[in-house]
């Protein structure tokens, strides 16, 4: 008898990569959680009482230090390296990891290592950096737990310039690696790599779509070739104006970044791109997660096909030298291609000494050669007076481009506290938005006495809940930026913006420095603010029927305009807040969508965003006192009222418009309460009502008051 299995497929479908398979797929405009979720503990292959601070502790760094130094000069057979020194590549492969930051949302960057996964690890700017990391495998295998992939790329390329001659500015370590690829970064809209659709005006490098930094998909920075491929420095020159300004460079840090960078190392272009084999992330499995397979020759050596141009920038790549000036003005450039059929800038009439040695053929020299972007560094004016003044005094190139570098390689790393190691720069930098240390301790009598102070100094409970959410929201877990530590909603540009209510948190704030001055002890402004939310939120829920005291650690400092730079500030400027109802203006994205975003970015899950929507609604926190989605008849007490009325089966939802919808007594037809989409979305999104119904229930009134307090702690603390 013919067995009716045969040819059936032993497995469930549900293991293969196919989107279709997805719910999302089925629904599409369903609000998707997965934003929520990402880097869950089950993921982490090192567990979640893995602690990577302390592991750092036990590292000898001087002793991977070295190794790194010796590996760059350690060529290997299977991808010789050039010059017979990994520099260029190990630099290339850190600027790449920290290069995807962006200052909009502060994702991306090097914080990660998320060079590892989809998509960066398959990205056509990272052709070939497959090969710079699993070059470090073995060091990384020696050192293990104690330094993070994260970590190791950066300070690979760190260890690169030094064996090439080059004082860095420093380093600091604290970057703790993922697991899975982070999803939840937008990258772009284009299907196709290399895709150009991020701009309202094509015309107008200015228009790109927030908060995308670069113009492609797939490119780390602008096309070396030209804007859409097409040779013009001074068009060039605008787009990377609007880039690097973006991932957090004014000009002179720009063009430091630009010359530095290409004082070492090459571009790879010698063969036809057209024939590499697929990225890692779709080559076969016998690739072992090597990409871009080269067919033709060696394959790599004199073979390598990177970007596509072909060419060393300066005379001495495979050193720290000041030639990339001293080629850039002396000569006059053209467009020529190369092997890989690129256009890339080359001089005329060049001095056979000025000309660097092939990167593998002995004794042959070849011409330098300059990107679209090199050349912008010469054309565009302001750009050309930074460049001369860097050719004329070469010091100064070094330390602005160490800074520079230093910046780039840190930027999304946080506040100086979270930095670890022992090369970690004294100097504190500006855009570390530095914050004083205090030199007072409080101890719990001495908190109990502020707590009633507090309440009993004349403000609402509301007044104190809503200034310590709004110092505390500004936190991005992206890049560990705002937050309530150093009080910067008294300065420019917070104490101003429409979100944070400005008369009512003059009012506070003056309120708060009234109390802080009558005080023995002079407790920071910041600790004030948490400690007067959270005083508050005691109270309701003790008005509740639940005796609780809410955490707090004391500890944060006051910062002052001089250590804030305002313009770098303006990003974090909300623009909708769904814990307080509120928007700026209308959006073509969907208020409950940026409250996924908000959430995600302040380091939350759903169930903590559920807990605090429903606490903050009934505590009567609505930017401007509206009454969208209070539905309770006790405003100001921590019920789970919220949840209650939510799933009450009395009420029937009624549409005023596509944002606003009166809630109506079934009975009698009379409106009860009004709400937003992010009220009702915790009603009719399946899992979300799943969490509503269970803060509902008559047995969890106080588990509700518990989490809200856990979510709101969690909050105030971020940024400590």
């Amino acid at each position: 008898m013919e067995d009716s299995r045969k040819g059936k497929c032993p497995v469930m479908h549900g293991a293969n990569t196919d989107t279709n398979s997805s719910v999302m797929s089925w629904w599409p405009e369903a609000l998707n959680l997965d934003i929520l979720h990402q880097h869950d503990t089950k993921t982490n292959a090192l567990g979640e009482d893995f602690n990577y601070r302390e592991e750092f502790k036990k590292l000898d760094f001087d002793g991977l230090k070295n190794d790194l130094k010796k590996l760059m000069t350690d060529s290997q057979d299977w991808w010789p390296a050039d010059w017979g020194h990994y520099g260029g590549l190990m630099i290339r492969m850190a600027w790449h990891s920290a290069g995807t930051y962006r200052t909009a949302d502060g994702r991306g960057g090097s914080n990660t290592g998320n060079q590892r996964f989809a998509p960066l690890n398959s990205w056509p700017d990272n052709v070939n950096l497959d090969k710079a990391r699993r070059l470090l495998w073995p060091i990384k295998k020696k050192y293990g737990n104690k330094i993070s992939w994260a970590d190791l790329m950066i300070l690979a390329g760190n260890m690169a310039y030094e064996s090439m001659g080059f004082k860095t500015f420093g380093f600091a370590g604290g970057r703790e690696d993922i697991w899975h690829p982070e999803k939840d970064i937008y990258w772009g809209a284009e299907k196709d790599w290399l895709g150009k659709d991020r701009y309202s005006d094509k015309s107008d490098e200015k228009t790109l779509e927030n908060p995308l930094a670069a113009v492609q998909m797939g490119l780390i920075y602008v096309n070396p070739e030209g804007v859409d491929g097409k040779p013009d420095p001074l068009k060039t020159a605008k787009a990377m104006r609007v880039t690097f300004e973006r991932m957090a460079m004014n000009d002179e840090e720009t063009v430091a970044l630009t010359a530095g960078g290409h004082t070492v190392g090459k571009a790879h272009g010698n063969g036809d791109a057209s024939i590499l084999g697929l990225n890692p992330e779709a080559a076969d499995i016998q690739e072992q997660g090597f990409g871009w397979k080269n067919p033709k020759g060696k394959g790599n050596a004199e073979d390598t096909v990177s970007s596509g141009l072909e060419g060393a920038w300066t005379t001495q790549p495979n050193k720290w030298n000041n030639t990339y000036f001293h080629l850039l003005f002396s000569y006059d450039w053209e467009i020529r291609k190369s092997p890989a059929g690129a256009s890339q800038w080359e001089p005329i009439n060049i001095k056979e000494e000025d000309k660097p040695f092939d990167a593998h053929v002995s004794g042959v020299r070849r011409n330098p050669i300059m990107t679209d972007a090199d050349m912008a560094l010469k054309i565009d004016p302001e750009y050309r007076k930074i460049s001369e003044r860097f050719y004329k005094d070469p010091e100064y190139l070094a330390e602005v481009f160490a800074k520079a570098w230093f910046k780039l390689t840190h930027r999304d790393l946080g506040p100086k506290s979270r930095y670890l190691g022992t090369d970690i720069p004294k100097e504190d930098l500006i855009w570390q938005d530095p914050i004083p240390t205090v030199n007072y301790t409080l101890s719990d009598a001495e908190i109990e006495d502020l707590k009633l102070k507090l309440l009993n100094c004349g403000l609402s409970q509301t007044e104190l809940i809503n200034t310590a959410w709004d110092s505390a929201r500004t936190f991005r877990s992206s890049d560990f930026r705002g937050g309530v530590n150093g009080a910067r909603i008294r300065l420019t540009p917070q104490k101003d913006w429409e979100g944070n209510e400005p008369k009512r948190l003059e009012k506070v704030l003056a309120k708060l420095t009234e109390i802080q001055t009558g005080l023995n002890k002079k407790v920071s402004i910041a600790d004030l603010i948490v400690l007067g939310g959270s005083a508050a939120i005691e109270k309701a829920a003790q008005e509740a029927g639940v005796n609780i005291k809410v955490p707090f650690v004391w500890g944060r400092g006051d910062a002052t305009m001089e250590m804030t730079d305002v313009e770098s500030f303006s990003v974090l400027e909300p623009l909708h807040d769904g814990f307080r109802n509120w928007q700026k203006k209308e959006y073509a994205v969907k208020p409950e969508e940026m409250l996924l975003d908000r959430t995600q970015l302040m380091g939350l899950t759903a169930i903590e965003m559920t807990a605090l929507i429903g606490g903050m609604r009934v505590l009567g926190t609505n930017h401007g006192g509206t009454k969208h989605g209070v539905f309770t008849d006790r405003e100001g007490i921590l019920t789970n009222d919220f949840f209650v009325n939510l799933t009450d089966m009395n009420y029937r939802w009624q549409p005023v418009s596509d944002k606003l919808y009166n809630i109506v007594e079934r009975k009698t037809g009379e409106t009860k309460w009004t709400a937003t989409r992010v009220d009702l979305v915790f009603g009719s999104h399946s899992i979300l009502r799943a969490y509503a119904e269970v803060y509902a229930q008559d047995d969890n009134k106080e588990k509700f008051v518990n989490d809200f307090i856990k979510a709101w702690v969690k909050v105030m603390n971020a940024d400590r």
